[in-house]
Formats: C-alpha cells, sequence, structure tokens
C-alpha cells in the first residue's frame, strides 16, 4: 500500500474543490476516474486549494530573500498580472516560496489553509501543482506545532525533533531554489515552453524531489496529531509502533531517526532512577510515579501498613499505562525496583553515603539504540541494589535474626523457656483479670528468661520481648485470658513484620498459649493422680476406683489430643512453614518485595492450617468459624472435666482422712475397753448411735459449688467436705455425673 494514500488524510492534506465559471462539479468532474469530460474556461475565477488544518504564523523570509524574489517576479512579464496565462517558467518560479508556505504572484495562501491555483491553467499542471501544495499546506501546519508550548520533556523533544526535520526540509527547498534558478537562467523564449524542458528542470521533477520529503512531513504531521493526547511513554510508543509496525522501510527508518531525539528525556529520568534512586519528573510522564502522601478520599488509613511500609510499598508506583514499548514489563519492573530500593537504602536504611558512592561509580549515559549496554546495566544495577539492601536488613538492621525470635517466643519454639514461663506465673494468673500488674508479669518474665536458654540470645533481641494484658474487657475473666507476650519491631524492620503481621503472631500466640494452658493443666492433674493412685487413692479403691480409673482414662485421653493437636500446629505448620520461609529468603537474587511476600504467606498458611483463619463462604462471604469454635469448646470442656477431676480428687483426700480419723477411734475405744466401730462396721449395721452421729454431720457451707459465674456445678480446690456419710450421698453422684457428661461431651467433640 503507498503511503502517501495511507497517510494523506490523517496528515493534514484533505480533498481539494477547484471551483470554475461551470459550475461546482467542473474539477472534480475533470478528475474522474474513466475520463476527463470538461475542462474549466479562460473566464473562470480562482481556484482554491484548501486542507482543515489549524491556523499557525507563516515563516517570514529573510531580507536578502525578499529582495530577491521581487527581483524575480519583475524579470518575468508574463506573471504580472493574476489575468495572464502563468507559464511554467513563472510557476517555478514561485514554487520555492509556496513549499515554505509563503505566499507568491501566482501561488497566493487566501488564508492560513487555503492555497489559490491559477484559474487558466490546463489539468495537467493544475494535478502537478496539486501535489506540490502538500508539503507547503503540511509544512505550515508542522511549523505551527513547533512552536507551540507543551507541558512535558517528551513533547518538547518531538518539537525539537520535528523542528530539526523541518530545517532540513529547508535545506532541500533551497537546494531545488538554486536548481530552479539555473534553469531560469538558460530559458530561450524562442524555443517551445521557453526551452525549460531542456534546462533539467519542470515541475514534474519538482514532484519527484520532493516525494520523500512529502512522506517524511505526513508522518510528522500525524504524530503531531497524536502527540495532542499522549504524553511521556505513550507519545514514545506511538512513534515506535512506526518502527516496529510499518511495513515501509522509509517510515520505519524515519521513527528510527525521530526516536534518537524524542527519547532524550526519557533516558535521562531513567539514569537518575536506576543510579540515585530519585524520580526526575516534573510532568509525570515516567512509568514510575510518587503517591501522594495525603490518605485517600475517606481519610482512612489501612492499619496493616507502618510508617516504613509506606516508604516502600506506598511512596511509589508503577504506572503500567506508561511504560514504553521500547522496553518489556518485565526490564520496567526491574528498573522500578532498582529505583526504589536505592530510595529505601538512602532514606529507610540511612544510608545515603553508598548510594552517592554508587551513583558516581556506576552512572553512564543511556541512549537509544544501545539495547545491549542497556540491558547490562540495568542488570548490573539490579544485582548490586538488590544485594546491598538485602545485606543491609541482615546485617545491620538482624531481620532474619528478629525472625527468629519471634518464632521462639511467640510461636512457643523455645519449649524450655515456655514452660517455666507458664509455672512461674500459673498461680499469678489463676487469679481474676483485674487484679494482674504489669510488674509482676514482667519480673516472672526475666525469670523465666534467666532460668532458660533464652539467656544466651543477643541483648538486641531480649530488649525487645516484653509482657503486657490485653486491651479487652476483663469482667470474668482471668489472667490467662489476657496475658500475652509482645515483640516490638522498628523501622525499618517493619517493612517486613508489619502491624498486620504483629497482629497474626498475636493471635496465633493466645491460641497456643491457651492450647499449652490445657496441656499444662491436665499435667499437672495427671501427676496428682498418679502419686494419689500410691496412696491415699489406693486405700478408698473399694468405693471410688471405678471413678478414679474412668477418670485416669479420659485424662489421658485429653492428653493425647492435646499432645497431638500441638505436634500438628508446632511441626507441620509452623515448622513446614518457617522451612518454607527459609528457602525463599535465603534464594539468590531475592528482593525485598520477595521477603515481604514469603513472610505474608508464611503467616498466611499459619493461620489457615491451624484453623484460625477460616475461609470465606463462597455464597454468603462471611467467615466459616465453626472449626476454631469447636475446638474452643473442646479446650473449655478439658479444663472444666480437669475441675472436676480436681474435686473428686478434694473428695477422696476428705474420704481417706474420714476413715483414718473413723479407724482412729474404734482404736482408742478398744484400748480403753469400751469398744468402738470401725469404718465398715459402721455403714454395715447403723445403730442408734451411728443414726445420731449422722444428724449433726452435714456438708459444710460450700457457697463455691454453684457459682453463678462459674460454667462448672464444681469449682476448682474448694470442695468442702466435712465427715458425713451423706456425702456419699450427695457430692459424689453429682461429681460422678459432671464427669460422665463432660467425658461424653469432649468425645462426641
Amino acid at each position: 500500500m503507498d503511503v502517501g494514500s495511507l497517510h494523506r488524510n490523517s496528515a493534514g492534506v484533505s480533498d481539494t474543490s477547484l471551483q470554475g465559471s461551470d459550475g461546482p462539479h467542473a474539477f472534480g468532474d475533470a478528475f474522474s476516474a474513466t475520463t476527463f469530460p470538461q475542462l474549466p474556461t479562460r473566464a473562470a475565477r480562482p481556484a482554491q486549494l484548501s486542507t482543515p488544518v489549524a491556523n499557525s504564523e507563516q515563516r517570514d523570509l529573510s531580507r536578502n530573500r525578499r529582495m530577491n524574489a521581487s527581483e524575480t517576479h519583475q524579470y518575468d512579464d508574463s506573471t504580472a498580472t493574476n489575468t495572464a496565462k502563468p507559464t511554467e517558467t513563472s510557476l517555478l518560479h514561485d514554487l520555492p516560496f509556496t513549499l515554505q508556505g509563503l505566499s507568491s504572484t501566482h501561488l497566493p495562501f487566501s488564508s492560513p489553509s487555503t492555497l489559490d491555483l491559477p484559474p487558466s491553467l490546463p489539468l495537467p499542471l493544475i494535478s502537478l501543482l496539486y501535489t506540490l501544495a502538500e508539503p507547503s499546506l503540511l509544512y505550515r501546519v508542522l511549523s505551527g506545532f513547533v512552536e507551540s508550548r507543551d507541558e512535558g520533556l517528551v513533547g518538547q523533544s518531538l518539537r525539537s525533533a520535528i523542528g530539526m526535520e523541518l530545517r532540513s526540509y529547508l535545506g532541500l527547498i533551497a537546494t531545488l531554489e538554486g536548481e530552479i534558478r539555473r534553469a531560469i537562467a538558460t530559458v530561450n523564449p524562442n524555443e517551445p515552453r521557453g526551452g525549460i524542458g531542456k534546462a533539467g528542470v519542470t515541475l514534474k521533477r519538482c514532484v519527484v524531489w520532493t516525494r520523500e520529503a512529502t512522506m517524511g512531513l505526513r508522518l510528522m504531521s500525524l504524530m503531531a496529531g497524536e502527540a495532542k493526547s499522549r504524553k511521556g511513554g505513550q507519545l514514545i510508543t506511538m512513534i515506535h509502533s512506526f518502527s516496529s509496525s510499518h511495513g515501509d522501510p522509509f517510515v520505519a527508518a524515519f521513527a528510527e531517526r525521530m526516536l534518537v531525539h524524542v527519547t532524550r528525556p526519557f533516558y535521562d529520568m531513567l539514569r537518575q532512577w536506576i543510579y540515585n534512586g530519585e524520580l526526575s519528573d516534573p510532568y509525570h510522564e515516567f512509568f514510575v510515579y510518587k503517591e501522594s502522601s495525603q490518605p485517600d478520599g475517606a481519610g482512612l488509613v489501612d492499619p496493616r501498613r507502618a510508617p516504613a511500609t509506606s516508604v516502600w510499598e506506598d511512596k511509589y508506583k508503577l504506572e503500567t499505562t506508561m511504560i514504553p514499548s521500547i522496553i518489556t514489563a518485565e526490564f520496567a519492573r526491574k528498573v522500578f525496583l532498582i529505583g526504589k530500593s536505592l530510595n529505601f537504602i538512602r532514606y529507610g536504611c540511612g544510608d545515603s553515603a553508598w548510594v552517592e558512592a554508587y551513583c558516581k561509580d556506576a552512572s553512564r549515559e543511556l541512549h537509544y539504540g544501545d539495547t545491549a549496554t542497556l540491558e547490562k546495566s540495568i542488570d548490573e544495577a539490579y544485582k548490586t541494589t538488590m544485594a546491598r539492601l538485602i545485606g543491609l536488613m541482615d546485617n545491620k538492621f538482624q531481620l532474619f535474626e528478629h525472625l527468629k525470635a519471634l518464632k521462639k517466643y511467640l510461636l512457643l519454639g523455645q519449649g524450655d523457656f515456655i514452660v517455666l514461663l507458664m509455672e512461674s506465673l500459673a498461680s499469678s494468673l489463676d487469679r481474676p483479670a483485674g487484679s494482674q500488674y504489669r510488674h509482676t508479669l514482667t519480673a516472672q518474665l526475666e525469670y523465666a528468661i534467666r532460668g532458660s536458654n533464652a539467656q544466651y540470645d543477643s541483648a538486641e533481641v531480649l530488649r525487645r520481648l516484653d509482657a503486657r494484658l490485653l486491651n479487652e474487657e476483663s469482667h470474668g475473666k482471668i489472667g490467662w485470658d489476657v496475658f500475652t507476650l509482645e515483640y516490638k519491631v522498628d523501622a525499618p524492620v517493619d517493612v517486613v513484620i508489619t502491624p498486620w503481621a504483629s497482629k497474626q503472631y498475636l493471635a496465633v500466640f493466645s491460641y497456643l498459649w491457651r492450647i499449652k494452658r490445657v496441656e499444662f493443666a491436665l499435667g499437672s492433674t495427671w501427676r496428682r493422680c498418679k502419686t494419689g493412685a500410691r496412696g491415699v487413692l489406693a486405700t478408698i479403691d473399694d468405693n471410688q476406683g471405678k471413678d478414679w480409673k474412668n477418670a485416669r482414662c479420659c485424662i489421658a485421653e485429653m492428653i493425647h489430643f492435646v499432645n497431638q493437636l500441638q505436634y500438628y500446629i508446632l511441626f507441620e505448620v509452623i515448622e513446614a512453614g518457617w522451612n518454607q520461609l527459609q528457602a525463599a529468603i535465603t534464594k539468590p537474587g531475592a528482593t525485598l518485595d520477595d521477603l515481604i511476600g514469603a513472610h505474608t504467606a508464611y503467616l498466611k498458611a499459619i493461620t489457615h492450617k491451624a484453623l484460625l483463619g477460616s475461609p470465606r463462604l463462597s455464597i454468603t462471604g462471611s467467615r466459616d468459624d465453626s472449626l476454631i469454635i469447636q475446638l474452643t469448646h473442646i479446650l473449655e470442656t478439658m479444663l472444666a472435666y480437669k475441675d472436676v477431676v480436681d474435686g473428686l480428687y478434694s473428695f477422696s483426700v476428705a474420704e481417706f482422712s474420714r476413715r483414718q480419723e473413723q479407724n482412729a477411734r474404734h482404736e482408742t475405744g478398744t484400748a480403753k475397753g469400751s469398744g468402738g466401730h470401725t469404718y465398715e462396721d459402721t455403714f454395715r449395721s447403723p445403730s442408734p448411735n451411728v443414726a445420731a452421729t449422722k444428724s449433726h454431720l452435714k456438708p459444710a457451707g460450700n457457697n463455691n459449688v454453684n457459682r453463678p459465674e462459674s460454667p462448672f456445678p464444681i469449682s476448682t480446690g474448694v470442695l468442702a467436705v466435712t465427715s458425713s456419710a451423706d456425702s456419699n450421698d450427695s457430692i459424689l453422684p453429682a461429681l460422678r455425673q459432671r464427669l460422665g457428661g463432660l467425658s461424653m461431651d469432649f468425645r462426641e467433640r
């Protein structure tokens, strides 16, 4: 396809309307596809060549050029008046002025977008003048575009490049004018057409000589029109499309030549970004832009963001629509990370001296066309910057040490420390939440650190570990419910360990702390039962042996369940996720974004697999928390069962004491000769004395057996049992019923 036909209308040259005295369609019929049926008459009024182009200022000729023009006009008497038929020689004389967008004697511009053609010329000459009029009109449009102002460095560079091409076009016109002058000097009036054909310069040859220039003007006119709605990378992409997608070699080469000049501001901004970490883009033409420091329209701030997180994730953004087609998306991502990392090293890590030294050593000029050098420079800058940033986070700010500390203390990885802390806090945390004091918790924390292997951790890590109480409603709660550990981080580590991540660690710790509390409570009860089985409980095996056998079996099942649950969470979930996190952060070429993504995935995997982060339902969009609720009920059931077993143990101890007292009385009575009754005799054959004894043996007041605020009928360790035979009739059946109900509830869940 011909380039001229492809771009003629877009470049600003529209259909020409030549109107004569015979009617508005005379010239259109003359240029019909089949024949030339009608010619305009001599008496026709002047025809006009018009095009819908924007008004622009005419380029003034120099004083010498005007003087030469006036002398030449006087030389040719045949063009003295507009009514006379101009010769080809006179038209050639006026042609250099017309090609520069200036009015001449025979080819005047009646308006910035209209060129008047002589009315008495034959159609072949009019056709040639029509072709030669196109570059003149395009030149006027482009001259106005070059002289206009643009709020953008790339747009100004485009105007400069078009101005250079227009100067080259004027050089061509100057050469053409010299050839025309030499040809006119050899004109012989006695020969046909003045012998202009022998001189070697004709209108037809001028059309041939200006053909490529006209194509260039068309292309620049199209670029100028598209530049009004584009800027920066979009403008570069538009020009590059002619180079990469057009089939005409002339168009591709012309676009490449334009890109060399147009892309200079872009490569200057690119150099500042990848070597200095500074964004030098006053007109927002680069594909990286600086986010406003103001909050969003609703005035809300994302709670997952920290101040340092804003510097890394929110300070600069990547605008994909402004990425020019001369680079790939992956290349643009590398460039974005390089500059953002340098900026973070300078302002977030406080290492501006290294950035300045790096800029001085590595900075080099970048320009269009040198793709190999550009890619090499970007790869070297990417590796150097990422290695420096990861090194700072690891060595100077000890990011990996903080991650290990979080795993050891908040994810219960330091077993001896957690056990010692729980033992030292058990008596204090059994009291109501309102009676807890932070200085007491802190003192017990220091004791647990000094008594475990935690004492060998660095002082920087231990300084950040603290114990505190949750800011929750403490009414009806005990210390176990509001106690938590806290690990404090600051900038720039909080880029990775964000406030959202700290909340996730807190949630996981509270969850594991509850499980550990249940394990600690069941273990204490189990040890008491095993110890008592060899002493106190062995003496009452005839009355409560079956109860204790069932209780020990159920406690063993609960301990097994808790151990398996802890194993799953600590090893199958946390340890497996930790290995994946280690592999991600130690991977060669890892970036800070990779670290942030790996740590976020690590926490999400823990909360999801440990049943804390249930997925949302596809229908309602709400979270399905049935698993965590069910697990919470199981833990509460186990604690309630432990309380009832403690009550049974207290009852058994009281029963043992009562038997010992009864046997002592029997022995005392036998020694005095008055006889006596053993425990077995008392309950085998009751006598009036025994009945009298029963009348004053009754359970002591037990106000804590059915506390309204307690979820369990039997409270822990406060079962008051007297030496009364009625105990078997009231308390023991209640204990058996409660143990059976809780055991069944545990097995069902």
